[in-house]
């Protein structure tokens, strides 16, 4: 019996879903950085450190990828299923190059995750407990990316990119049914996006207390209709403008959102504000200023190609499962 094949004419390119993204740059920014700002959240909560979490992220990501060049995928239940789940290695050297994380960090990290019993070695075995971290069980992530995924192909249909939208069912069955595969292409997402934005900040945490600054702009202006308004003037409008009248976000409000210890959000805001991150009005309300404006929007640019090679390979997946 012949295999039918997709037309190759039908598939969605990542140039394309990039053009939608800048395009209406001012309608997706409001509901795409909320989303980013949930995942990292539960990223920080899981452990309370961001580079363990990165670390346990890498050794699945490098596991992931022996499964694909083997052309085996795994589906989302079988992989939650069992409560262990067997890496290939941990090569400390690599991890910590990847990672941009000190050599000797690195280590330390790796037997704190060992201590705690995330990382087991029995035998020649070494086993990721998924039981010691319940919080990593992307039920959350999968529904908010695949929600976001189905918004952003009703936009690629008003510009005429594709000929229907994707729904959130439909892009949901499929993550979960070419999880692994998803997931290889999840992390190559947010790995860059973590280390540029630690690069430009040094840390994850001012990086972490920055974004919610920010983000709480960008939700301001969800209030608005902006959908036709230049990438541009919306960053000058809710991003690096004057934000006198705005209601800018205090110290107890981010600790809140984030997990992160409300001195350790107040260590980070000093520094945010002496680095002329963030200012502060007389209520000790945080908001941002845009003197790193162009640092922080070269990390943005590889985000967005990123999402768009993530969105077009998710899109073309549903269409080859449709045919």
């Amino acid at each position: 019996m012949s295999k039918f094949l997709t037309e190759l004419s039908k598939q969605i390119h990542t140039e394309v879903i990039r053009e939608v993204i800048e395009k209406n740059y001012a309608s997706i920014m409001p509901v795409w950085t909320p989303l980013q700002l949930t995942w990292v959240n539960s990223l920080y909560r899981t452990f309370h450190d961001y580079e363990k979490y990165m670390i346990v992220m890498y050794l699945l990501k490098t596991t992931f990828e022996t499964y694909a060049k083997n052309l085996t995928t795994l589906n989302y239940d079988e992989y939650f299923n069992q409560f262990e789940f067997e890496i290939e290695k941990i090569n400390v050297m690599e991890i910590s190059k990847s990672l941009n994380i000190a050599k000797e960090t690195t280590r330390r990290k790796i037997n704190e995750l060992e201590k705690i019993g995330v990382i087991k070695k029995i035998n020649k075995k070494i086993i990721i407990d998924r039981n010691t971290w319940p919080n990593i069980k992307p039920d959350d992530t999968i529904e908010r990316i695949t929600r976001f995924l189905s918004t952003l192909s009703k936009i690629c249909v008003a510009e005429k990119k594709i000929s229907e939208p994707f729904s959130n069912e439909i892009l949901k069955k499929i993550c979960k049914e070419y999880f692994s595969f998803v997931w290889i292409l999840y992390y190559e997402m947010q790995f860059p996006m973590l280390l540029g934005f630690k690069k430009v900040f040094g840390d994850l945490e001012s990086f972490h207390v920055n974004g919610v600054c920010i983000i709480n702009q960008a939700l301001h202006s969800k209030k608005h209709d902006n959908s036709e308004m230049s990438k541009e003037f919306y960053l000058e409008k809710y991003m690096w403008g004057d934000q006198r009248g705005e209601t800018g976000v205090n110290a107890m409000s981010i600790s809140d959102i984030t997990g992160i210890p409300r001195a350790t959000v107040i260590r980070k805001l000093n520094k945010l504000l002496k680095e002329k991150f963030l200012k502060v009005d007389n209520k000790k309300h945080y908001s941002s200023t845009g003197h790193h404006a162009q640092k922080l929007l070269e990390v943005q640019k590889i985000t967005f190609d990123n999402l768009s090679k993530f969105t077009a390979r998710v899109y073309n997946l549903c269409l080859m499962k449709n045919d």
